[in-house]
């Protein structure tokens, strides 16, 4: 078997990454604004602050709970972790990021916890807002909470449920030439921006929304009523589509028209 040589960190890749970063919020400044970020001992981890733009200055910000490792107890697996310390630092914004940093969730001021769902009505509503959300359509997944589907039709909003799974909520987004897709989980789609879900990247959507607006995140946020919701995974023997078995689809019918 062929050793493979070990990875070393590219200073310059990391300056490209950056700046590509930057490119995608020009003019953001987050002046005013206290923020606390948990990397989840990934690799967000050495940015210690914001990343600032050229000639500006890095903004004040607290960097926490690494822990020993990824995931282990922290990070995006974790949220209310960060939503107490959001609240306890008197931070305007806490994000947290997952072991690999592609998804990112929030926290408010109260000690809440804002999930992908929040992510999607927030910029979905700006993306209609700039003429940038075609077809005026959003694609979540079947974890989507309800609430999210009501908030986005007030907007003119239409939600498409795809299979939960970035892969799948992709093949939707290209079939309807979607702009924006997501996970409840913090797995936020914008092609218009990357080619690939990035944690970072959409962290610094919503703080560019949020230095736009001049709004809170829970001003953002306030009309999302979230329904009751229980997931629960279910083991079988093989995974069949549902609406192939007609007794598990007609009792979906019936729930559904409930």
């Amino acid at each position: 078997m062929a050793t493979l040589p070990p990875v070393e960190d590219n200073p310059a890749l990391q300056a490209d990454y950056i700046q590509f970063l930057l490119s995608c919020v020009p003019g953001l400044s987050l002046s005013g604004l206290r923020i606390v970020a948990d990397c989840a001992n990934g690799p967000r981890r050495q940015w210690r602050r914001p990343v600032p733009a050229p000639g500006r200055r890095r903004n004040p910000a607290e960097h926490f709970a690494d822990g020993h490792n990824i995931n282990d107890g922290c990070g995006a697996l974790h949220p209310a972790l960060v939503a107490t310390e959001a609240v306890e630092r008197g931070a305007n914004l806490g994000l947290t990021f997952d072991g690999d940093a592609d998804r990112c969730m929030l926290a408010g001021t109260h000690n809440n916890v804002i999930n992908g769902d929040a992510i999607l009505l927030m910029a979905g509503r700006d993306l209609k807002a700039r003429g940038l959300l075609t077809g005026d359509m959003v694609v979540a997944t079947t974890m989507s909470n309800m609430g999210l589907e009501a908030a986005l039709k007030r907007s003119g909003i239409r939600m498409l449920r795809a299979p939960v799974g970035d892969r799948y909520v992709l093949e939707q987004m290209l079939k309807h030439k979607a702009a924006l897709g997501g996970e409840q989980s913090g797995h936020i789609l914008l092609p218009h921006l990357a080619t690939t879900g990035d944690g970072l990247l959409t962290a610094l959507v919503v703080l560019d929304l949020m230095a736009r607006t001049g709004k809170s995140i829970e001003e953002l946020t306030a009309d999302l009523k979230v329904f009751p919701q229980v997931i629960v995974n279910v083991k079988v023997r093989e995974r069949r589509p549902l609406e192939g078995i007609p007794a598990v689809a007609e009792r979906i019918r019936a729930a559904e028209k409930s």
